[in-house]
């Protein structure tokens, strides 16, 4: 019996699943008190943010800001 070709775009070997702890996009746009820093990030990811602001009406700065804080939120309470 041959062997299948392997697809290059499934995965390979064991897989798990992780929960999806991110929000869509519209729920990126949360005020909170912010600290001013420099930061240097691939054009295509500022290019996402800014499409998406303009979707749902709101500044792509805060929407990658709320992105960091739930991030930095969820690592913080897993003790990772």
């Amino acid at each position: 019996m041959r062997k299948k070709p392997v697809d290059p775009n499934k995965p390979v070997g064991e897989m798990t699943r992780v929960e999806d702890f991110l929000p869509p996009p519209g729920k990126l746009a949360v005020p909170e008190k912010t600290v001013k820093i420099t930061i240097a990030l691939n054009e295509s990811s500022v290019d996402f943010f800014k499409h998406q602001a303009r979707e749902h009406h709101t500044k792509y700065q805060k929407m990658i800001r709320e992105l960091v804080d739930i991030y930095a939120t969820q690592y913080s309470r897993s003790g990772r």
